[in-house]
Formats: structure tokens, sequence, C-alpha cells
């Protein structure tokens, strides 16, 4: 595949493993755009490429309008013959799109055209999916709407989080990019049309959507946390006026039981929690702005006391954190 040139756009933990690929595969990789700091700091799951293309010898632009006419110029000097985008959270213009001859393929975290649109895998785990993947298209200009090139199924097991899901499709990422490389770049890579879509794109996720509400199975709970989990902002809980971020949980065996959001104890393992069903034991917790810790030396620092109980949600919050409603106008205030 020499003499073939890609230019190469990612900005998030996806895009190593495909990078990689392209390292791999003796294209000559162009140039590698990410995001510029101010952009990468409100990035969740910002990775910086940047040392590994560097490593290589390969140019790094850094982006923030990547559909300016002086970008789109600078694509064109560049005479890419593919772009391969992965982890870009903005969409392309057609200009931009129309400049490579062979197209600009993208990455999709999600079996398409089921959970379109913004954070895919963080949706699918709080919604209890046992199972995702990850779709390579052809892009459009559209949300996800693009031509489909492969699609590979990922697991969500019972105790995976964002962040192990996000790696699993990263890596079937890279799998598809390295089985079709070649076919993209000759023009004779398989493409077909997307199915329509039977519900509309996703909503983005905002770090307020994060409001954890007890009153929920426990399940649903644990669902809940490892789905926000590092590297995205979290969950969290009001606890005594104090809001408290909830990083890591499992369910718990113990017989206890007590109101929805009751802390019902707290030893080494963690701190133990009331749902609706059931406890959840939270292992890891931490004021906001602190690092992620054990939740039995956060419960000591706190004075954590069995029979306080998290704040509970008002239905209008909980059915807007799981993307179900409108924002409610109380809950802008906070």
């Amino acid at each position: 595949m020499s003499g073939k040139r890609v230019i190469f756009v990612g900005a998030v933990h996806e895009a190593v493993p495909a990078l990689g690929v392209l390292l791999d595969s003796g294209v000559e990789i162009t140039e590698v755009v990410t995001l510029p700091a101010e952009r990468a700091a409100s990035t969740s799951g910002f990775v910086d490429l940047e040392p590994l293309a560097r490593a290589h010898g390969i140019e790094v632009r850094r982006c923030a309008d990547i559909n300016s006419a002086d970008s789109v110029r600078h694509v064109r000097e560049l005479r890419p013959d593919l772009m391969v985008v992965t982890g870009w959270t903005r969409l392309l213009s057609a200009e931009l799109l129309g400049v490579p001859p062979r197209g600009v393929v993208g990455f999709h975290a999600s079996l398409l055209p089921r959970y379109r649109g913004r954070a895919p895998v963080n949706w699918a785990i709080l919604r209890g999916e046992a199972r995702t993947g990850n779709t390579m298209m052809y892009l459009d200009a559209g949300t996800d709407t693009g031509d489909i090139v492969d699609q590979q199924a990922v697991p969500i097991g019972p105790d995976d989080t964002c962040a192990t899901v996000y790696a699993k499709v990263g890596e079937a990422g890279a799998d598809m990019l390295r089985r079709h490389l070649r076919a993209l770049l000759d023009g004779t890579a398989p493409r077909r049309p997307q199915d329509p879509a039977d519900d509309p794109p996703l909503p983005k996720r905002t770090p307020g959507m994060g409001i954890t509400d007890w009153s929920r199975p426990a399940r649903a709970v644990h669902d809940w946390i490892r789905a926000l989990t590092l590297p995205y902002p979290g969950a969290f809980g009001f606890l005594t006026g104090r809001k408290i971020m909830l990083w890591t949980s499992a369910l718990d065996s113990t017989a206890a039981r007590g109101a929805a959001g009751e802390v019902l104890g707290w030893d080494a393992d963690g701190v133990r929690v009331a749902t609706a069903d059931g406890v959840i034991l939270l292992s890891s917790m931490s004021d906001v702005g602190d690092a992620a810790g054990p939740a039995a030396a956060w419960a000591e620092r706190s004075g954590l006391r069995p029979g306080e109980v998290f704040e509970p949600v008002p239905g209008e919050t909980a059915a807007w954190a799981r993307g179900l409603g409108p924002r409610p106008a109380e809950d802008r205030a906070r």
C-alpha cells in the first residue's frame, strides 16, 4: 500500500488502535489532525496522539475548526487518497468530505442504526444492554447516517465500564480498518445503505445528567455508575447538601434493607446504600474535584453515619437524565 496517502483525524481513546493500523500498513500518513489544548480539556476520553505521531515522523495539526476554508484548502494541498476519522465529535462539511477521491471513512460505537447519536456506549450501558458494537462507514453530512462498510459486535459484561467497553470498541474498529484498508484505498470496499432508524439520535450527555436516582432497582443504579465513570464526568448524588461523586459500584447481597438512598453502613469494602429492591456497594467515591479513591477512606474522612440518606431526585430530573424528557427549569439552577 505504499504510495497511498492518508490523513488521520482523531482525539479519543478509540483513535489509538486505528492509528496503529495505519502506522503498520505502509501507507503514507500525511498528517494527524487532533484537538487543540482548549478543546481537549473539555473532551471526555481525550488522548493526545502527538507523541505517537511524532515518534513516527508524522506532522500533527491541532485544529479547532476542521471545516474552515483554511483547513479545507490545507487538506486539498496534501492530496490525500483517503481520510480516516475516529473519535471526532464534530460533523465534517460536505466540502471537506468531497476532497479525498476515496472518501472519508469513520466509526460509530454502536451497531447502526441503533444508538445513533452522542455517547452511544454510555447510553447502552446505562440502559442495561448486554451487547453493542462498532460500525465502520463512509461519512456523509448527516449524523451517523453514512453507508456501512462493516460492523463488529462487542459484548458488554455485567461489570464492564464505559472505559472497558470503549477499549473493546476501539479494537473492533482497528480490526475492521485492518481488514478493509486495501479495498478502501482501491475503491472496492463494500458499502450498503443503513436501514431506517427506529429512534431519534441519542442526545448529548452533560455532567449534570449524572444525578443518581436511588429509587430505581439496584442493577439499574449499578449500570448507571459504571456507564458514567472515568474517563467521563461521573455519577453523583447529594448527601446532606454535599455533592458526592460515585465512581465504582457492585451489587451487594446483604439482607439489610432501607429506604431508597439510605446509607446502611460502611466497612473496608465500601459504603452500602439501599435502592428500590436491594443494595449497592460503593467502592470508590470522592468529593467534587478530588481524585477517585476508596469509598471507605472517604467515609471515614467525612464522618459518614448509617441512616444518612442521599437526596431524592425529582421525577422530571430523573427522566431528563435518562434521556426521556427535557431538562427541568429547577435543575438548570444547579
